[in-house]
């Protein structure tokens, strides 16, 4: 659709520690749900549209299609630091999760800097 709809859902999911759990246990489901709750007393006429392929990597968590459909840099790397940070443990730590995104994002462009 548009990237300004990339970043809303990246926003969404991102903060809200309780959007998060719920996106890491079912990432398909939790897209078909927001999709499908647009309307709020505040916003009544909320469109939530995502194009086959923005679904398609949301519901995959791939971070490298979301950077090649031009989610902006740093919305997506908070939004892939909050759906990984569960994987956090022994042998796999914050630094890993930087250097898995850069190499999984570099085909598709420069990759932003992460210290």
């Amino acid at each position: 659709m548009t990237k300004y709809m990339i970043d809303k859902f990246m926003r969404a999911v991102e903060m809200s520690d309780d959007a998060v759990s719920r996106y890491v246990a079912d990432p398909a489901g939790f897209v078909d749900a927001w999709l499908s709750g647009g309307g709020t007393p505040d916003l009544p006429t909320d469109d939530r549209v995502l194009t086959p392929e923005e679904r398609e990597a949301f519901a995959t968590v791939d971070h490298a299609a979301l950077y090649a459909l031009g989610a902006h840099p740093y919305l997506l790397w908070h939004f892939i630091e909050a759906a990984h940070t569960h994987e956090f443990g022994d042998g796999f730590g914050w630094r890993d999760l930087v250097e898995r995104y850069r190499a999984d994002v570099a085909p598709h462009g420069h990759v932003d800097y992460i210290p």
